[in-house]
């Protein structure tokens, strides 16, 4: 019996695009540094769809997105029809629908985001993207500035000589920012991500 694998899909949407500029290409360069099973291509207007099939790479694309607070975020979970064509628009199957039924949805949704699939950790998944969000919501451009810092690897002290603040101000500002709370949203993503994606099915949707 064959056994076919899951895959995510995203379609993402464009926010306000008919009074707003074009942030695709923007986006594209800013996606183009994940590791994709199918790199992100414009689809129509101001949609991108995508595939991915990596749990982290997942939740980092997811992040990524979140952070730009600009689109609908629609990821569908479940197998495609193989083999998976070249381009990512190409493709078909239960994953495809599922992202577009999650972008749809999204319009109405919190945080502009949904995740659909027939695995019973979906709805866990977009929880904790809700969750994330949230965190994500409350930072400042400074907040950004000692994240971005900490995700290099360098420790409160180093970003603390490169800002010319003390440490324990940078301890204030990654407080403030959510760091620790948001490496563990994106961490439980991951863990989640990676159980919906390791399933299999014989022959035909889960």
């Amino acid at each position: 019996m064959s056994r076919t694998t899951f895959v995510a899909v995203l379609t993402v949407d464009q926010r306000g695009s008919r009074s707003g500029p074009d942030r695709v290409p923007a986006l594209l360069d800013t996606l183009a540094g994940h590791r994709l099973l199918r790199p992100f291509e414009r689809t129509a207007g101001d949609e991108l769809q995508g595939v991915v099939d990596d749990a982290a790479t997942l939740a980092s694309v997811a992040g990524a997105l979140l952070r730009a607070e600009a689109w609908y975020v629609g990821i569908g979970i479940g197998p495609v029809e193989e083999p998976l064509p070249a381009s990512a628009r190409a493709g078909r199957g239960a994953a495809y629908l599922h992202a577009r039924d999650a972008v749809t949805a999204a319009k109405n949704s919190p945080w502009n985001l949904r995740v659909v699939g027939e695995h019973p950790d979906a709805r866990s998944l977009e929880t904790t993207l809700w969750l994330w969000a949230a965190v994500l919501a409350r930072r400042t451009a400074r907040g950004w500035e000692v994240a971005d810092l900490v995700a290099e690897g360098l420790t409160y002290e180093e970003v603390g000589r490169r800002l010319g603040i003390s440490q324990s101000a940078v301890s204030q500002r990654a407080q403030a920012a959510g760091i620790v709370e948001a490496r563990r949203a994106q961490e439980l993503a991951t863990t989640l991500a990676a159980g919906m994606l390791d399933a299999r099915s014989g022959g035909g949707d889960r």
